[in-house]
């Protein structure tokens, strides 16, 4: 991929990063962020991926309209970087190739990545949380619920619809040499 494709895309997913969070940001923890960072770590590897987590979480966390708190900007700065991670370490070890042959079983597989990352995430972040506000873990936790629920099952959904149909839309534009989890 030439280098200007590669920084076109990854300009472009930085951008709905923080375009889609700001537009839905009416709706707590209903984001397409996690996704479009996991996505960079597959087309681009786990550096540029995580790289790309904290970038987005550093221009969106000051400019937050929740507002802004030293300690849950870094705690979401870094624990966004675990979604770019584990994308580009999903696309080194794992091979998807051919995911029609088994659509529903990549899709499944996908969700609960999504799922399981996202539950990570707010583990943290409710810890970030309970300690910036001098809060009981426990009822940082609790108070959270119904927040986390969405969020997880949100993304476990986007994961899974979402991953395989942006990747081939992908691979079009910029070839197969990183997204080689999508060949057909």
């Amino acid at each position: 991929m030439s280098k200007s494709k590669r920084i076109c895309t990854l300009t472009v997913i930085v951008a709905l990063c923080l375009g889609s969070n700001y537009a839905l940001s009416s709706i707590p923890n209903f984001k397409v962020m996690d996704f479009l960072v996991f996505i960079s770590g597959l087309i681009f590897g786990p550096e540029i991926g995580a790289s790309t987590g904290m970038l987005v979480w550093m221009i969106y966390g000051v400019i937050n309209p929740y507002g802004f708190v030293l300690q849950v900007w870094l705690a979401t700065m870094f624990s966004e970087a675990i979604y770019g991670l584990a994308g580009g370490i999903l696309g080194r070890k794992i091979s998807l190739s051919n995911p029609s042959s088994d659509y529903v079983g990549t899709s499944v597989m996908l969700g609960a990545v999504g799922f399981i990352l996202t539950l990570v995430y707010d583990l943290l972040t409710n810890i970030a949380y309970a300690l910036a506000f001098n809060i009981p873990l426990i009822v940082a936790i609790v108070m959270g619920v119904p927040f986390t629920l969405v969020h997880e099952i949100s993304n476990a959904a986007i994961f899974a619809i979402c991953t395989v149909p942006l990747l081939n839309s992908l691979q079009k534009f910029i070839g197969g040499e990183r997204v080689d989890i999508i060949k057909k």
